[in-house]
């Protein structure tokens, strides 16, 4: 057994977790929490996944367990806990210590031999921050094995890899992206030879698969920080491997509305969007809603200035045929392209009508507006201009609001034309929509009111009134309901301080 240093940390392993190591090391095995979740503990993070080193093989470890899983040729036993409080620990992976074979696909080793050594499974490690083997002795003191310095580049702050970097790339090119990923999550800087074998091996990202580069990228703009992540993926040269289209973008000038060119736009737009926390359809969008601008600009003597007619029609085409080659699912990728077609919406409020946004409504879904309007704000502050929340926005969120208000009128009844008619024995006529405004009006007084029960009976006594009074009660409800509509609306617009 190597040994380690001893030391003292704040944080406490769980339960669940210390009962798969405390289980193994009773039974005479060696046990160590490794990789990412170790990693994170140092940092002083809430590991979402743990991972267990040891040199128990897998026939070993299923013995120990009352239920486990082992579907895989890599020797890692999935540990189930069924009595736990903590539904992100219901599986714990066990994995001896492992020496790989050769890499053919750039990938996966072609073969895999266990250990009874941790410094040969460390050495196949792909950071110095993940290579840290961490053991509890007691309460919160710990046994750390670090064979590559790996608390000193956390420290730093740096993501170096194991050994020669180039060996680790040409190990699994799936690394040099997990690098930048890392770099965006941790906000950790990688290091000048790691960024140097990179640019080196980039080509070997052509053998991963989208569905892998899609993952790593979803994390990515994800993190807090995309912006930056996006401009370092560009810089070593791993963009043109995940979005290639957004390099066409960079140093296209745009005209006087724009501080930036397309490229910092739609970085810009994107951070603004993480700032938010929003979700990953408004992210992608972010990133997205202008990619074809470089394909429709055009200048216009005239104006002096560029044009891009037609850029959001082609930016979703665009759009689409990216997704669907990073294999985004079909939801995702239909909502994302809605977004980016529609995102030029905005015009002049105080010409644009209401029926003009229920149709931009129909046009990307109740379920979509607020996610559009969202995209609008990240556009607007993309520009360079700092005022998320101008009166034109604000006025058109108002007009959304009312869009999708239910209109107050006879439908919200609990009964109809046809039922009034059945019960007052009435023909078609005046005398049916007279009724209906009367009873609406009792019910905006008195919303208890509104059963089938009692309206059926006050109809059968409306009915009964003189048509000329019961002409005045009609008109008499029909003004109260243009008034209730008055009031929503105003409330509406109160709400958003716009007239």
């Amino acid at each position: 057994m190597i040994k380690g240093s001893k030391k003292t940390f704040g944080f406490k392993i769980p339960e669940e977790v210390s009962n798969v190591t405390s289980t193994l090391e009773k039974a005479g095995f060696e046990a160590y929490i490794i990789g990412g979740c170790t990693r994170d503990l140092l940092l002083n993070r809430n590991p979402k996944d743990w991972d267990i080193t040891t040199n128990a093989k897998p026939e070993e470890i299923i013995k120990l367990f009352p239920k486990t899983f082992y579907e895989n040729t890599y020797g890692t036993v999935g540990v189930v806990n069924e009595s736990t409080e903590n539904e992100t620990l219901k599986i714990i992976e066990v994995t001896p210590y492992r020496l790989e074979g050769v890499y053919s696909d750039f990938r996966r080793p072609d073969s895999v031999s266990f250990s009874d050594n941790l410094e040969n499974d460390l050495k196949r490690r792909d950071f110095t921050i993940n290579a840290i083997a961490l053991r509890q002795i007691k309460n919160d003191e710990y046994e750390i094995i670090d064979l590559f310095d790996g608390q000193s580049d956390i420290k730093n702050k740096i993501i170096k890899t194991v050994g020669k970097p180039n060996d680790r790339f040409n190990e699994d090119a799936l690394r040099m992206l997990r690098a930048l990923r890392l770099h965006a999550e941790l906000e950790f800087s990688i290091e000048l030879d790691t960024q140097k074998a990179i640019k080196d091996n980039i080509c070997l990202l052509e053998n991963i698969a989208k569905e892998r580069i899609r993952d790593e990228f979803i994390r990515i703009i994800m993190s807090d920080r995309p912006m930056e992540t996006v401009q370092t993926a560009q810089k070593l040269g791993i963009l043109r491997y995940i979005i290639p289209e957004l390099e066409k973008t960079i140093g296209v000038e745009q005209n006087q509305a724009h501080s930036y060119d397309v490229w910092e736009h739609l970085l810009r737009s994107l951070q603004h969007s993480a700032d938010k926390k929003w979700p990953l359809e408004i992210r992608l969008a972010a990133l997205l809603h202008d990619i074809s601008k470089p394909e429709t600009r055009r200048w216009a003597e005239d104006k002096k200035e560029w044009t891009f007619y037609g850029h959001d029609v082609v930016s979703s085409r665009v759009t689409k045929i990216i997704l669907s080659r990073l294999s985004f699912p079909k939801k995702t990728i239909e909502k994302v392209t809605k977004l980016v077609r529609w995102h030029m919406f905005f015009s002049d409020t105080e010409q644009i009508t209401l029926s003009a946004v229920r149709r931009m409504i129909v046009n990307v879904s109740r379920e979509n507006i607020w996610d559009l309007m969202n995209l609008r704000i990240c556009d607007r502050i993309g520009t360079g201009r700092p005022k998320e929340d101008p009166y034109r926005l604000r006025k058109y969120k108002s007009m959304i609001e009312e869009a999708l208000t239910d209109p107050i009128s006879v439908g919200m009844l609990k009964i109809d034309g046809k039922t009034t008619m059945d019960v007052t024995h009435v023909t078609p006529g005046p005398k049916v929509g007279y009724i209906l405004n009367a009873l609406l009006e009792e019910i905006l007084e008195n919303s208890s009111l509104n059963t089938i029960e009692y309206l059926e009976k006050r109809a059968k006594e409306l009915m009964k009134l003189p048509d000329i009074e019961l002409k005045k009660l009609g008109k008499k409800g029909k003004d109260k309901k243009d008034e209730a509509e008055t009031e929503k609306v105003e409330e509406i617009r109160k709400k958003y301080w716009v007239k």
